[in-house]
């Protein structure tokens, strides 16, 4: 079983720490089966400080860091302070193999310990300028959800953090998993992490503005070409509005959304039909194998057959 050891520290964020817990331990295989064992860990056991008005106890010390698949450091209300450069040495101890990640201002924890040097990564956004004047070796991203680079992944904010481990999720077991999960927590099944952080109105004031009703067209039609003009169409708005408006809402433009939604569609059809290639890239609306089988190499590094053969549902 694949272990998720989750490091706390003062000060933890009750949120993101609950959040890790409830994803990966609600994930299961089709016969039921816990597919993670999430245990938590800190520097010294005892009661930890949360940013709610309840401690947590932790039983488990670092000595749980040697053994972890993968590593999750949700952020603290102590990272601003010089106490995150007294644990960055302890993720010395996670073994080579194992994926880091950090949730919030965690980011700061990896770059404390060297881990993000010249590699992408991101924090919340209200902490941006004050991690790049901190650590001007790492390429930090500021406007997106979460980075993946190597075995080093960094989630933005707390619900950031959510797409993040829905994303590991997605990459240990395939969208199944990732979907059952997100549909017991009443969570978007996928959300990319180059999607925009923080957008002014992510929230329309009226829906005589709104894009949802071409975003609905839109996934019910992804098979057929799709414009632009047809999309403003449904939303009896210009082709300049409508883009405007799309990524004010959404926070990617159309043509990269419409991708997006694609390739989802495409990894379900590869997962849970015995679709032909050809046909899989037809229904996603990618019109040739070739072109579906670049856009997934591009998205998540491995071809439409090797995906299928990882991540195929036997019913």
């Amino acid at each position: 079983m694949h272990k998720v050891v989750v490091f706390v520290r003062d000060g933890l964020l009750a949120m993101e720490f609950g959040s890790v817990h409830r994803l990966f331990g609600q994930a299961r295989s089709e016969d039921g089966v816990p597919l993670y064992d999430v245990v938590t860990c800190t520097s010294t056991p005892g009661p930890v400080r949360t940013d709610a008005d309840v401690d947590i106890y932790v039983t488990r010390g670092v000595e749980e860091l040697e053994s972890a698949d993968t590593v999750i450091v949700p952020a603290s209300d102590l990272d601003y302070g010089p106490s995150r450069h007294d644990v960055g040495g302890l993720l010395d101890a996670v073994p080579a193999h194992a994926r880091i990640a950090s949730i919030c201002t965690g980011s700061f924890v990896l770059a404390a310990a060297g881990l993000l040097d010249g590699k992408r990564a991101t924090t919340h956004w209200n902490s941006a300028d004050q991690f790049r004047a901190q650590y001007p070796r790492v390429l930090l991203e500021p406007n997106v959800l979460y980075t993946h680079e190597g075995n080093i992944l960094t989630a933005a904010g707390e619900a950031s953090g959510i797409d993040l481990c829905l994303y590991m999720i997605r990459c240990d077991h395939g969208s199944s998993v990732a979907n059952r999960v997100a549909r017991g927590t009443v969570v978007p099944p996928h959300r990319s992490g180059g999607q925009a952080q923080y957008i002014d109105s992510p929230v329309p004031r009226t829906t005589a503005t709104s894009t949802a009703d071409a975003q609905a067209w839109a996934v019910a039609n992804l098979s057929e070409p799709l414009s632009l003009e047809m999309l403003a169409s449904k939303q009896s708005m210009s082709v300049r509005t409508f883009t405007r408006r799309f990524t004010a809402e959404v926070g990617m433009s159309p043509a990269k959304w419409i991708v997006q939604q694609r390739l989802h569609r495409a990894r379900e059809l590869l997962e849970n039909t015995d679709y032909t290639i050809d046909r899989v890239a037809a229904e996603a609306g990618f019109g040739t194998a070739t072109s579906m089988r670049q856009q997934l190499m591009a998205d998540i590094g491995v071809s439409p057959s090797a995906y299928r053969s990882t991540f195929r549902v036997v019913h």
